[in-house]
């Protein structure tokens, strides 16, 4: 009889929960479609061909180039990017105050973790690997043979070299 009885009180109690959000929903209205949700001008489609490659951001040591895909890593919100490195590209030791997330789309990447620029100390990624950098966490990058990662987070994203030398040549 026990058993019974819990199955009708928790049939009861799901009629009531049902109820109780069908009413909140109810009490707020239709909400009114967006007319700009699904909307063919909104869709993103670049092939690479069509990147328009320029100078690379001024945060970066001399010799990078940027192409822009969405957004602006400088402004509030979503931005996704591409750099396109040289052979033998050194990003010193630095942080950022924001997440980002980072793909390598050819060539290959050294990353690593620290405080200076250690090229012993660092994990070589190839094409497709991705590493998403936690805000705040100090790190360099490097460069064997030309390279293009694509980078993605949430802005502003700015750059903080942990030596004054570095910072000051940028």
């Amino acid at each position: 009889m026990n058993n019974a009885w819990s199955t009708a009180q928790a049939a009861a109690v799901v009629v009531l929960v049902t109820l109780a959000f069908s009413a909140t929903a109810r009490a707020q209205g239709p909400v009114p479609p967006r007319s700009d949700i699904g909307a063919p001008e909104n869709v993103l489609r670049v092939t690479p061909a069509e990147l328009t490659w320029g100078a690379g951001p001024s945060m970066l040591p001399p010799g990078a180039s940027m192409a822009l895909i969405e957004g602006s890593p400088s402004q509030p919100g979503p931005f996704t990017l591409r750099l396109r490195f040289p052979a033998n590209y050194r990003i010193p030791a630095h942080w950022h105050p924001v997440k980002v997330t980072v793909t390598v789309i050819s060539g290959t990447f050294h990353m690593g973790l620290g405080d200076e620029l250690d090229t012993s100390n660092s994990k070589t990624l190839p094409v497709g690997s991705v590493f998403e950098m936690p805000a705040k966490i100090h790190h360099f990058g490097w460069t064997s043979e030309e390279t293009i990662i694509q980078e993605h987070g949430v802005g502003p994203l700015t750059v903080h070299y942990l030596s004054a030398a570095d910072a000051g040549t940028h």
